[in-house]
């Protein structure tokens, strides 16, 4: 949720995101096709059907567990921004799922002719109203107190508290309350207006019915006012659009169970319970690519040198022991070629640091075109030294590649500056298991002593003198 005047929060929270033009049109294209549907079943609502007890239970059972999940996630996005409005709506959701249960067991011909919980004639119609009512309430109770928060919410970890006893408090009261609307519509029945005649409504249905109405429009409302609309506000709307076609089909315009409207407003709850999760479900994996992709780059950027853009030393020496163990497995030859540019203390002395900079760039481009194959490693060893990981290369290919480097750098034209050249040391090595990786540095890194000795600017392959285990 963002503030006109303030930098908008990163979308990653379904409560934080601000919902895109592409997620407001579809969300108008869902309500509209809605509203034309409910448009079209609306005269034939009261038209019976043959009852579908299989149908009722295949209904709850989705609907349990599309809400059971849906408030699992909410409370998830409350652990990592610690908002109570999504605390609330999580709280609800589980309300829901909760009665969605209650509502199942007691309803007639489903478990028992009459029900079980000892439910009277009443008690799952009232539980029906009870169960919209209370989420209405929950939704109004949402939008108000998403309406005051922060437009940044702290992340978790700089979160005063817990998350654990707040949620832990919420499902609790959740449980005292659908025992208690559940003990209410069963065992204190009798004292509720009677709403059901059999399986037709009663006229004191139409004043409950109205009201449970009233209050998911007054949801829907509270939901449009929000001043800062979140995808998760979006699509709650959407919810309670599809909740007000449901309670109309279901419940106002139709005559009773088991007719049309019954059928085509339980579809609309059965949708209305999946937008939310759908959502979430979706912000979700958006969420763990957002994450995934800021991995590798935190990664790349730890793995990588600041100036050159090479790997940096932990990199090469991490790939270095993996690659010596795959070649002593497979038996195949490893190079190392360790590379200097020449004389470049005394380069950065005469033209400054900024040009010696430009310098090492230069030349770091030069080695990384070279190198082309996926498996080859180039790095920036430290200071103005280079060294490039040649894994599965002969001695041959090695030197062919380390020459082919040498000229490409005494390519390079550094303007006022003129040319630098780079020494090469070339080493290769077939290893056995167990070898280290020192020594076949030592290796590289004495040829490329000698390179220098020998006048710079040139390749010098290594000479092995070396113990058993790491053999030329």
């Amino acid at each position: 949720m963002v503030d006109s005047d303030s930098t908008p929060a990163p979308a990653i929270h379904l409560c934080t995101a601000v919902p895109s033009p592409a997620e407001q049109r579809l969300a108008l294209v869902v309500v509209s096709v809605s509203a034309l549907l409910f448009a079209v079943a609306a005269p034939w609502a009261r038209v019976p059907l043959s009852p579908q007890p299989v149908f009722v239970a295949v209904y709850q059972s989705a609907l349990v567990i599309n809400d059971l999940i849906t408030a699992a996630l909410l409370f998830g996005q409350f652990h990592l921004l610690r908002s109570r409005a999504v605390l609330l709506l999580g709280g609800g959701y589980l309300f829901t799922a909760l009665v969605a249960v209650v509502h199942a067991l007691s309803f007639p011909g489903l478990f028992a002719p009459g029900g079980l919980l000892g439910a009277g004639p009443q008690s799952t119609a009232w539980l029906y109203m009870l169960w919209h009512g209370a989420f209405a309430l929950v939704v109004i109770g949402y939008a108000l107190l998403a309406g005051r928060e922060p437009a940044r919410l702290p992340a978790w970890s700089a979160a005063p508290y817990s998350a654990a006893a707040p949620i832990g408090a919420c499902v609790a009261v959740v449980v005292v309350l659908v025992v208690g609307g559940t003990l209410l519509a069963t065992v204190g029945e009798p004292l509720l207006p009677a709403i059901m005649a059999g399986p037709r409504y009663t006229p004191a249905m139409l004043g409950v019915v109205t009201l449970v109405w009233a209050l998911s429009m007054g949801a829907g409302a509270a939901l449009w006012r929000h001043r800062r609309r979140s995808v998760l506000d979006l699509w709650l709307l959407v919810v309670m659009c599809a909740w007000v076609f449901d309670i109309g089909l279901a419940a106002v315009l139709n005559a009773g169970r088991f007719d049309l409207g019954f059928y085509a407003g339980r579809l609309y709850g059965l949708l209305a319970s999946s937008f939310v999760l759908l959502t979430l479900l979706t912000q979700t994996l958006r969420l763990y690519g957002q994450l995934a992709g800021a991995n590798d780059t935190l990664r790349d950027i730890a793995e990588r040198d600041g100036l050159t853009g090479l790997f940096n030393r932990r990199r090469f020496d991490e790939t270095l022991q993996v690659e010596l163990q795959r070649a002593a497995r497979e038996r195949q030859p490893m190079s190392l070629l360790m590379v200097d540019v020449d004389h470049f203390k005394r380069f950065n002395d005469t033209h400054g640091h900024l040009a010696g900079d430009a310098c090492l760039r230069a030349v770091a481009r030069q080695i990384a075109g070279t190198v082309t194959r996926a498996a080859d490693l180039a790095a920036r060893f430290g200071g103005e030294e280079f060294a490039v990981l040649l894994p599965g290369t002969t001695p041959a290919g090695a030197m062919c590649v380390a020459e082919q480097m040498r000229r490409a750098v005494a390519g390079i034209d550094h303007g006022a500056a003129g040319r630098v050249t780079v020494s090469v040391g070339v080493a290769t090595v077939v290893p056995v298991p167990g070898a280290g990786a020192d020594e076949l540095v030592a290796a590289a890194d004495n040829a490329l002593y000698e390179a220098k000795a020998a006048g710079r600017n040139r390749v010098v392959p290594a000479s092995f003198g070396m113990r058993p285990g790491l053999a030329a």
